[in-house]
Order: C-alpha cells, then structure tokens, then sequence
C-alpha cells in the first residue's frame, strides 16, 4: 500500500513564482543553462546549476560548486524570496499546454516503497548521473526537484482536487515557454486524511519521468539512515518530493529520436538494419507514392498518422491521396514531427491539408 504524505514545503513568496520557476537542470547544457540565468537571480535554475555563477572552466562537480547551491538557497530564504509552510499539505498542481491540462498531487512519497517497489521503474540509471544529484540534494538538504508519478484514477481523490479547484489559486502564472501552471494548498484537515488514506489503497505507482533524480533520493536516504541508526522512519530523509498524477490526466506522446552519425555506415546498411523493427518499407521514386496508397488498401485501417519531411513536399503529396482514397477514414498530421522547406511554407502546407479535412495536430 503506498504511502504519500503531506509535506512541510519551501515555496516561492506570491508575486515571485513566474520568475523563480525554471525547467529541469538536465535540459540545458552548461552553456544553456549560464544563458537562460543571465539576468534572472531568482530562477531556480541558479541553485539546480550552481556552476552558472562561475567561468566556463569552473568544476561543476567540485565540493564548493554543490556548497554554493546551498548558499543560494539560503540567501533567498533569508530574504524572503522563498518562504517556509508551518503545517503539512498537499498542493494541486495543474499545468496546460497547447490548451490541454492535466492536475496532479503534490506530496512526498516513500523511500520504502521505493525500495519495496510499491513504486515501480521502468528504465535503469546512470552512476555518474546519480551522483550529481546525490551530492545535490545532500548538500542542500532538500529535494530539489519532484519525481513524475503516475497512479490509477482514484475517485475519492479527484472530488478533493475538483472542489478545491473551484477555489482562488495560490499561483497562477504563464512561463517563457508559453505552459500555463496553476497551484492551490490542500489545507482541510479532512482532505488531507481522506487523500492519505486513499492512496494508502493503492498498490501500484508508476515512475512516468525522474528515474535519476528518485534513486539519487532514495540513496541519500539510504545513506542518512546510515548515519542515524535509530532512525524512526518519520525523518524527511525518508520520503521524496513527487507530483502524482492519475492515469486518465496523462498523454503518453512519441519520444523520437534523429539519427545523426551513421558511425561509418551506408545509409542503405542503416535501413536493413532498421527493417526488422518495422513493417514496411517503400522506396519512392516521387513525391506522393502509389505504392504506399496500394499497400494500404491491403490492410483494413480506418485511421491514418503521418510525420516526416517536408511538410510542403511529401507529407502533403501523401497526405492527400490517402484522404483521397480513404475519404471516411480519419487521417491526421503530426506537426510537431514535421518540417517544411522555410517556415511559411510548413504553414502553408498544414493549412491546406486542414481544408481538405486531414487533422492537423
């Protein structure tokens, strides 16, 4: 049974939130990262990537690197930029991109169920990764960014978060990248036990993203435990920071990646090679394939996705003599897995295909 807690949090003071919030450390490379805090001292990300207060040739794993996240975090608490909760809660978090949102808990969950695998991995980590952010949070002590989790829908939870959500967010701000992100406090000493208890059944959560940043959690625990034996289990140490959210707010979307370096070999010994792992391959001598169209009408499909480039060339060429020949099917763009020639004219292309009733997502 899963144990998620009500936590005592450090949080932006109101009226901060938009400057403070950043995106994860490990999107940025270390030039990115010394960019995107050039003129921001409140972004998170100053204290996630310390070495960005430092010269290019600075050590960002060395001892007065983790040392000076710790200052950081200090200094803003000193001056009010963060503030401490006196009590324990959850909190609501809900953030909307592109016009869909999805609401999640935020709570601390249990190193033993971690361990237990209550909660459950699905990819392994790397050490040298681990260790970065083992230091990190060792030094601060603090959880310095949640673990994404997902959990099964659970009815007596959602109709907390609903009714809350009627209620006047605590932040409600819109960030460089255009995500909405609105928090409300769970406060009712009600609530808070109907949540614990609700999830306490529930047998199964699902690490969705944060795998490194949860067993480097996991390992300092293991490691204060450690250094306290008569550690009682209710210590911070033993839970870490997660934001859950129930199966039916979640969009599983295409992780794809690009190949860049053939290491040394023919593009036509890079598609053998890829042939196993799919189920047709068509060499096409023009823009819109015949074949490909042929092929489909040997399958019975009555839904139809396509992604590629150029937008303006053949995935509209393509696009169309599906929706030509399979007029009742629904036939979609993916335009996030798209290129044009020039931008106007990706546009162009995704435009047209709208008006010939090819969904453009």
């Amino acid at each position: 049974m899963a144990v998620i807690k009500p936590f005592k949090s450090i949080r932006p003071r109101k009226g901060l939130e938009d400057k403070i919030a950043a995106l994860p450390y490990d999107v940025y490379n270390r030039r990115e990262a010394k960019e995107a805090v050039k003129g921001n001292p409140l972004s998170f990300l100053n204290i996630d990537r310390p070495e960005t207060q430092y010269d290019d040739d600075f050590d960002m794993y060395s001892d007065e690197s983790y040392k000076t996240a710790a200052r950081l975090l200090s200094g803003m608490l000193d001056r009010n930029e963060y503030i401490r909760d006196d009590s324990a809660y959850y909190y609501i978090y809900e953030l909307t991109m592109n016009g869909r949102a999805q609401t999640g808990i935020v709570a601390a969950a249990s190193v033993d169920d971690y361990i237990n695998e209550t909660i459950k991995k699905h990819e392994n980590t790397r050490a040298d990764k681990e260790l970065d952010r083992i230091r990190h949070v060792d030094t601060l002590s603090a959880q310095t960014g949640p673990i994404f989790l997902a959990y099964k829908s659970n009815e007596s939870i959602n109709s907390i978060v609903d009714k809350v959500k009627t209620t006047e967010p605590l932040y409600d701000f819109v960030s460089d990248d255009l995500i909405s992100h609105r928090v409300w406090i769970i406060s009712d000493s009600d609530d808070i036990s109907c949540i614990q208890d609700a999830f306490s059944t529930i047998n199964s959560i699902y690490i969705a993203d944060g795998h490194h940043r949860c067993a480097s959690a996991v390992k300092v625990s293991l490691k204060r435990r450690q250094e306290k034996p008569d550690y009682t289990g209710d210590e911070e140490f033993n839970y870490f920071l997660s934001v859950l959210f129930p199966d039916n707010q979640l969009m599983i979307m295409d992780y794809n990646r690009v190949i860049k370096d053939l290491n040394g070999k023919t593009e036509a010994e890079i598609i053998d090679e890829l042939k196993p792992y799919v189920k047709k391959v068509i060499d096409k001598p023009t823009f819109g394939s015949t074949e490909l169209v042929e092929y489909l009408k040997t399958k019975n499909y009555d839904s139809f996705e396509l992604c590629g480039l150029c937008t303006d060339i053949c995935v509209v060429s393509n696009a169309l003599l599906i929706k030509a020949n399979f007029y009742e099917a629904e036939v979609s763009v993916d335009s996030a897995c798209c290129a044009g020639v020039t931008v106007n004219s990706h546009n162009s292309a995704l435009e047209t295909m709208k008006m010939c009733q090819i969904e453009v997502k």
